[in-house]
């Protein structure tokens, strides 16, 4: 009985080893296991297990080669080596130990702690008290992976003592050492840091270095601050030779939702302004019925201030507040957005600065009529603040002088459509659609210039028969080919009102809208009459991954689009001017290794380009290289009063095992110059991550002027990142 009871107590006592009070009361009952090669009793009160032995609770298992519990003395001798696994995140080590009874208080001589597989805590001896704290003496604190070469580590934190709080997680040093490679580098009387187990503490981060033409050599200080379990703000000076800049960045997760805000505000001597500022937010909530609220907020006090400081490259803001639903055959959008240029040229006055839209879609499917039931209702509404009416000529249109680019116009439409459509498959395998609806268009425009009539409404009826033909072939290896023939011959009746066009003013002529209704982007602008509309598809699927698709096709218009009635409709470089449009072309390739080219090109009747674009991309798990070229031809209805033609490149490579260098350029073709270069070095391991990058801004204008960047950065994982990526792990060579 006797020797029951102390292998009982014993079991029980080493239950609570380095565990608080909160971690390691159970309740009544709750099963533990002491393993031990043998167990001795000496004497009536002195029991002695040793031999590989294990004791196991909770998913807590205590390993040492003996231990001795003194009843008598309440205490607990352990010789080593201790080995204590404490959940999946800590580690403890130890020589030896002698605690009281609850494991509470007592001392660890060679002790050593790891966390989250990363920091590790070295010390001469360790002590522990009330449950809670390790007192750690003569102490070594790195995330570095230390060999048994007798290298020191890349960097370490030595301490006369480490205070680690179990239960508030956190690290304070007294008199702290910052050793790079054993050198010290700098002291602290005091320090303090959150354990890797902590997800979120109050504290400074790492700073970053940089060096810029424009603001001179400087340094950002990140200060996070943690105001509870979910939401934080973080401050961040930045102190430059020419520039002093507060950022700032809060973020709140709610019940339903979040929200995050990010800005600054500067202090500096080349701007129009002594004071600058910006601020970018978004947020996202879950309303009742299935309805989100979605918010973005983008404003700034200076149109160079986003540039000068590399916050952003954006040079038309948004700010948008919006709510919708999306269900199975149902959309329900808001939204009223405030568009802000910082384009030289542009006047916010006579821009449609605040936009209104509201959108409800409802799809049926009736079992007598079959196909689909599509009712839609649109609302939009766009306002200038400009009070003027025109300062620009006027056009004469069926005896009304019109004006499409009235200074002050503002435009409300609202637009009703039901369409119904059906598909067939008829004999030889050939799919048909049929496709009719009714549209009404009304307009209303305040001051409208030159415009006869402020309030006009157009009903636009349409029909349309589509014929596919898709044909599959097997080939021996397994891939499989696909070629379809597609044909369409569509009507919309009506006329386009004499309204100036305010939305339709950028068109794109790609595969997806080859065979829409209407390839204008609102109704402001619809394709009327008959057209006619044809493409040939082909795809080819290897099994071996290798992916082959190409589409062309083109539009017949009854007649041509540049103007109708009028009214100028299709862009020159739109390929849709003309009687017949220009010929689409577009293909992709994707390939086994990683390989995938996409282009897309339109040509004229000359077979002149009038429009290009190509990707090429290379993706391994090492690489990273793509390029982009564009060409468009000049437009002065789109403000393009020149041909554009650029090239984009953009690479990363990973060197070795922990050095990954980046680069990207952009050259400007037509011009003959580059637009913006920059490059990266990057080193990276399991406890220290180094980034020296390097860029040029070229272009220059009334209020920009070129400049480059430098920065620097480095940042300690284990504390302030954790290494997911375990490639970047070092290995310790025997």
């Amino acid at each position: 009985m006797r020797l029951a009871r102390l292998l009982t107590l014993l079991t029980v006592t080493l239950c609570a080893l380095f565990l608080p009070p909160p971690l390691w009361a159970q309740e009544p009952g709750t099963p533990a296991m002491l393993v031990a090669d043998d167990v001795y009793l000496n004497g009536e009160d002195r029991l002695t297990a040793y031999g590989n032995v294990e004791a196991m609770y909770d998913g807590r298992r205590l390993q040492a080669s003996e231990i001795t519990y003194d009843q008598s003395s309440e205490t607990l001798i352990i010789k080593g080596p201790i080995t204590l696994h404490e959940g999946e995140n800590t580690l403890i080590l130890a020589d030896s130990a002698e605690l009281d009874r609850d494991m509470r208080n007592g001392i660890l001589r060679g002790a050593r702690i790891v966390m989250e597989n990363h920091v590790q805590l070295a010390a001469h001896a360790m002590a522990r008290r009330d449950g809670r704290y390790n007192k750690m003496y003569k102490a070594s604190v790195t995330s570095c992976r230390i060999c048994e070469t007798g290298r020191p580590p890349i960097w370490q934190i030595r301490a006369r003592r480490v205070i680690h709080d179990q239960l508030e997680k956190q690290l304070y040093f007294d008199d702290a050492q910052f050793r790079i490679l054993d050198v010290p580098v700098f002291y602290l009387p005091r320090l303090r840091l959150p354990d890797p187990t902590l997800e979120r503490a109050t504290g400074f981060l790492f700073p970053s270095l940089h060096n810029s033409t424009r603001l001179g050599f400087g340094a950002r200080v990140p200060y996070f601050i943690r105001m509870g379990d979910h939401k934080d703000l973080t401050l961040t000076p930045f102190l430059s030779a020419n520039s002093v800049t507060l950022e700032a960045r809060y973020r709140q997760a709610f019940r339903n939702g979040r929200i995050e805000f990010e800005g600054a505000i500067s202090d500096d001597d080349f701007g129009p302004r002594s004071t600058r500022a910006y601020l970018f937010g978004r947020g996202t909530f879950e309303l009742p019925r299935d309805f989100t609220l979605n918010f973005d907020v983008e404003a700034v006090r200076d149109d160079t201030y986003l540039l000068d400081y590399n916050y952003s490259d954006k040079d038309r803001l948004d700010s948008e507040l919006s709510v919708e639903r999306v269900k199975r055959d149902e959309y329900i959008r808001g939204a009223v957005t405030h568009f802000h240029s910082l384009r030289t040229g542009e006047s916010n006055s006579t821009l449609p600065t605040i936009v209104g839209n509201a959108e409800y879609e409802r799809r049926f499917h009736p079992d007598r009529l079959g196909g689909e039931l599509r009712f839609n209702a649109m609302a939009h509404s766009h306002y200038r603040s400009s009070s003027l009416l025109t300062d620009s000529p006027s056009v004469i249109v069926n005896g009304a002088d019109i004006d499409p680019w009235a200074d002050g116009r503002d435009v409300t439409r609202l637009t009703l459509s039901a369409d119904w459509m059906r598909n067939w498959t008829l004999p030889g395998g050939i799919r048909a659609r049929v496709q009719t609806g009714l549209a009404i268009d009304s307009f209303h425009t305040a001051q409208t210039g030159g415009l006869s009539r402020s309030a006009v409404t157009e009903p636009a009826p349409s029909a349309a028969l589509r014929l596919r033909w898709p044909l599959l072939k097997t080939e021996r290896g397994g891939a499989t080919q696909v070629i379809e023939p597609i044909m369409q011959l569509a009507w919309v009746g009506g006329s386009n009102p004499a309204i100036a066009n305010d939305e339709s003013t950028r068109i794109e002529f790609d595969e997806g809208n080859l065979f829409a209704m209407s390839r204008f982007t609102a109704p402001d602008r619809r394709e009327r009459g008959l057209t006619g509309a044809y493409g040939l598809s082909w795809t080819r699927l290897d099994p071996s991954g290798w992916q082959t698709s190409f589409a062309v096709g083109q539009v017949i218009h009854e007649d041509p689009q540049i103007e109708i009635n009028g009214l100028e409709t299709f862009t020159t470089s739109s390929g849709l001017d003309e009687k017949f449009s220009d010929v689409l072309f577009a293909g992709q390739v994707k390939t086994d290794n990683g390989f995938t080219f996409t282009a897309r090109s339109l040509f004229d009747g000359a077979f002149d380009t009038t429009k290009a674009e190509a990707r090429a991309s290379w993706q391994t798990d090492r690489t990273n290289l793509g390029a982009t070229y564009i060409w468009l031809r000049n437009d002065p209805r789109e403000n393009r009063f020149g041909n554009v033609s650029e090239w984009a490149f953009d690479a990363s490579h990973r060197l070795s095992r922990h050095w990954t260098g980046s680069a990207d350029w952009r050259y400007d073709v037509a011009q003959d110059r580059s637009v913006r270069a920059g490059i990266g070095l990057n080193y990276t391991n399991e406890c220290v991550d180094i980034a020296l990058s390097a860029s040029r801004r070229f272009t220059s204008s009334t209020i920009l002027t070129p400049s480059t960047n430098i920065s620097f950065t480095v940042g300690l994982r284990g504390f302030t990142t954790k290494t997911q990526d375990k490639s970047y792990v070092r290995t310790c060579r025997n």
